[in-house]
């Protein structure tokens, strides 16, 4: 499943240059040139980055950080602006704001910037996820502990990792080669790993492994987890 940005940007122009280069990266965007109506957007559905202009209407960029950080919105924030002053950039981390890009600029370093933010945020979702609740099911990630139903079970270390991925991406479709990379370090590698393991953490974690509710097959995509 390709992730998703919110582009905040009035120039149309440059929305559709934006929009395009992006696409062509493999991501999907959805875009909005004023600030309140983005905000509603951001609040409302679920977003992996946003690419915030300081100069758009409906309040400042500044203004749209802050409000975003106010109203719980936690994904990474790339301001693009052509203020390339010291207390400009300033201002705009104190708003909330994680990384800072100048007008005009490259377009591979803009795809830099936001590569380098995904993986941040990614680590910073699958490293703090020390438990998790789910249906009947409660993991403990640091001790290795899986109690459903009152019984406490045995996962083993790959099994773990694979569960804690899936659920630091839950409700996103991840792919096998994903899984492999991450989970196991392998890339461009054939072979059944991923769905042996899965077929394991369903009859762990499902009341019903044949009729999943939490660990999904997504046709083409993957696998996604949700609560």
């Amino acid at each position: 499943m390709a992730q998703r940005l919110l582009l905040v940007e009035d120039d149309p122009n440059l929305v559709v240059t934006l929009t395009d280069a992006l696409g062509g990266e493999g991501f999907s965007v959805e875009s909005f040139g004023d600030g309140a109506a983005a905000v509603n957007r951001a609040v409302n559905e679920s977003f992996d980055a946003i690419l915030l202009d300081v100069t758009i209407p409906g309040g400042d960029g500044y203004e749209v950080c802050g409000q975003l950080r106010r109203l719980g919105v936690r994904v990474p924030v790339l301001m693009v602006t052509g203020r390339a002053e010291l207390e400009d950039k300033v201002k705009g981390f104190d708003a909330g704001a994680d990384d800072y890009l100048t007008k005009p600029f490259d377009v591979k370093e803009l795809m830099a910037r936001i590569r380098a933010l995904l993986r941040r945020a990614e680590a910073q979702r699958i490293h703090g996820l020390w438990e998790y609740r789910f249906g009947a099911a409660y993991v403990e990630f640091f001790g290795g502990t899986l109690i459903r139903n009152g019984a406490r079970l045995s996962l083993s270390g790959k099994e773990l990792q694979l569960l804690r991925y899936l659920i630091a991406h839950k409700g996103h479709a991840v792919s096998r080669a994903e899984l492999l990379e991450k989970v196991w370090g392998y890339q461009g590698a054939v072979t059944r790993t991923v769905d042996v393991h899965i077929a394991s953490l369903r009859q762990k974690v499902e009341d019903d492994p044949q009729n999943p509710r939490h660990i999904l097959t997504v046709r083409r995509e993957g696998y996604l987890f949700q609560d």
